[in-house]
Formats: structure tokens, C-alpha cells, sequence
């Protein structure tokens, strides 16, 4: 399988490698130079990682292995000091690099660990998720976890360059796999229709890695947040886009103690977004009926429970859209036009809330 490159523009240009069986990809993403790369994983991966070791130590490199915990509870302060000391004990220096292999939280995290230390060393992302591929790992957004919330502590570090292996995607069980579709689908509504005419015409087929258009629709997802990325690296304007759907989605996620796949909150945040932009005269209802017919002809979820509504109002509040005492909402306009809501009047984000409740 032929590897597509995709360029993430900006100050600091990078490509995203997409392709079956591209490993040997790894040099020259990582560039002339490096001696040791930090091998961030997740416990839970041991052959992909065993194969991306051995990959870039066929390559020449020194490989230091560093498991991590799986999903979001590698995410800590705790997790990341872990790491800082290893990186100190092996050695690494500003010339190295780090390489992280996993799903969204482990690319995060590695992100972020990669940009702190020594003030910042080299670091490539392989992305072995669906939701890592179109969307964590692309774009330079690194971060950890606090009690107060998600991705709270973080910084806007671009990596070297990112490898997506489609391979990979066989070992992601089904409800990850199709988790991962609700931000393929956000793609879709908020720049690229073609991401949703193609769902439309198979769903069935979208729900696995195998699909007639899997790979047309991971690279159409990223190609989207490239060409955000690359304008607005840190998020002072468009890239804000991006997050349509997830103010709810972060607030569900807290609710649940990040017990819920971060899809499935976004799929739920989406319908949300959909009623919000109905209720405030932008879109008609038949937008917010799309919406959910798209996430529940792939099996997203599209309502959650009545009752958790004051909490989260609470956690939409510390958002990292808001400025000060002003809320923000990323709306549509129609597809493929973003729009933002300032400060909405509480009795419609309630009516907005329940178009997800049922109610």
C-alpha cells in the first residue's frame, strides 16, 4: 500500500504518513541526529511496540522502552515525573527524540513530555486508534489531566512528524474503532461533506477498518485538521472549530470520571451543538436530525441522562473556550459553517440539553 503524505503547514511544517506497513517511515520523520529515542507505550501494546522497537533499531537507534499506563490514567503529573527521571537515568538529550505509540492519551501524553523536557527534544507519534489518527495526534496539541479537568496543563508542541500504520486499526476492538468515528464525523460538519456523503452511502462499511472508504475517510478527517492546524497553531481563532461539540463532551467526560470513550461524549456534544445552532435561528431541525441519524446508523450514542444537567453546567464553565466570565460554543451556520455563541442565556442551553435527553 502506497504511503500518503500529508503536510501540516505553519511555522513548523511536518507530515503525517498514512499507509499499511509503513514503519520504515520512522528515519525520516525522525531526521539526521538523533542517537536515543524514548520509546513511549502503552503496557497494553506490547507487539506493536515490539515491532516499532525493532524498527527503529534496524534503523540504528538506541531504544529506551517506557510503558505507560493505558488510556487516560497516563495522563497525570504523576506519569509524566515517571518519565522526566527515566529520560534523565538513559541519557537523553536535546538532540534525541521521543517516539509515541498508542491511542490519543498516550500521544498527549508524549507530546507533552517531549515538550518539557530539557525545554523541548524531537518527538514522532504513531498513532495506533482511529480517534488518535484523525484527531489527538495531529496538530501539535500536548497534555495531561488535573482533578479540575482535561488537558487543563499542556502546551502546543509540534512534533517531527506523525506515522499512521493502518494496520494497526485490526487490533482496535470494534466500540474503540467506532468511537473514534465521531470526530471523522465532526470533520464532515464542520469543513469536509464528503466525510458525511460517504457514511451516508455505507455505514456499515464505516464502522470497520476494512470499509470501501476507511482510508479515503481517515485521510479527508486529517487533511481537515491540517489545514486548521497549520493556520492557527494555538488555538486563537479558527482552530477553535474543532472543538464543535466538545464543550458537553469534556463535561460528560468529568461526569463520568473518564469512564466514557471520548467519542462517545463527542457524538453525544454533537447533537448538543446541532439543537444549540437549531434553537438560535442559525440551522433547521433537519440538521439536528441528520446529526443523529449519522452517529446512530454507525452506533454512536445521541442521549444521555436528564438528571446530571447542574453538573454539567458547572464543568462547562472552566472550558477552555471561555475567556473570563464569557462562555463560548462553537454553532454551525449549516455544514461546513462554524460559527461561535457568546454567553447563550441559560434557558437555551437547557432546551439545547434536552435534545439529548429525549425530552
Amino acid at each position: 500500500m502506497t504511503a500518503t503524505r500529508i503536510t501540516v503547514r505553519g511555522a513548523e511544517p511536518y507530515d503525517v504518513v498514512v499507509g499499511g506497513g509503513v514503519l520504515g517511515e520512522l528515519p525520516s520523520l525522525l531526521g539526521a541526529g538523533v542517537r536515543t529515542v524514548a520509546l513511549i507505550h502503552p503496557e497494553t501494546l506490547p507487539d506493536i511496540a515490539r515491532s516499532v522497537h525493532e524498527a527503529l533499531g534496524e534503523a540504528g537507534y538506541e531504544v529506551v522502552a517506557l510503558p505507560v499506563p493505558d488510556g487516560e490514567q497516563a495522563k497525570s503529573v504523576h506519569v509524566a515525573a515517571e518519565l522526566w527521571s527515566a529520560l534523565g537515568r538513559h541519557g537523553v538529550t536535546r538532540s534525541d527524540a521521543v517516539v509515541g505509540v498508542g491511542g490519543g492519551a498516550t500521544t498527549d501524553l508524549a507530546g507533552f513530555v517531549a515538550a518539557t523536557w530539557l525545554r523541548g527534544v524531537k518527538v514522532v507519534l504513531v498513532p495506533t486508534t482511529l480517534l488518535a489518527m484523525v484527531d489527538a495526534a495531529v496538530g501539535g496539541k500536548t497534555g495531561i489531566n488535573t482533578a479540575e479537568g482535561k488537558n487543563l496543563v499542556g502546551s502546543f508542541y509540534p512534533p517531527a512528524g506523525v506515522l499512521c500504520d493502518l494496520r494497526t486499526l485490526a487490533t482496535v476492538p470494534r466500540p474503540d474503532y467506532v468511537s473514534g468515528l465521531a470526530e471523522v464525523i465532526k470533520g464532515g460538519f464542520i469543513a469536509d461533506p464528503e466525510i458525511l456523503a460517504r457514511i451516508e452511502e455505507d455505514p456499515q462499511g464505516a464502522r470497520t477498518p476494512d470499509g470501501r472508504h476507511t482510508r479515503e475517510l481517515i485521510e479527508r478527517k486529517i487533511r481537515v485538521k491540517a489545514e486548521v492546524v497549520g493556520a492557527d497553531l494555538r488555538e486563537a481563532g479558527l482552530r477553535e472549530i474543532l472543538n464543535y461539540g466538545h464543550t458537553l463532551a469534556h463535561a460528560i467526560e468529568r461526569v463520568e470520571d473518564y469512564g466514557m470513550r471520548h467519542g462517545d461524549a463527542v457524538a453525544i456534544g454533537m447533537v448538543f451543538a446541532a439543537a444549540l445552532s437549531h434553537l438560535d435561528g442559525r440551522v433547521g431541525a433537519d440538521l439536528v436530525e441528520r446529526t443523529r441519524s449519522i452517529l446512530t446508523s454507525v452506533g454512536l450514542p445521541v442521549t444521555y441522562r436528564r438528571d446530571a444537567w447542574p453538573q454539567l453546567r458547572d464543568h462547562m464553565r472552566v472550558d477552555k473556550k471561555n475567556r473570563g466570565a464569557t462562555s463560548r460554543f462553537v454553532v454551525l451556520d449549516g455544514v461546513a459553517q462554524v460559527s461561535r455563541l457568546v454567553n447563550p442565556p441559560e434557558d437555551l442551553l437547557e432546551a439545547a440539553f434536552a435534545a439529548v435527553t429525549g425530552g
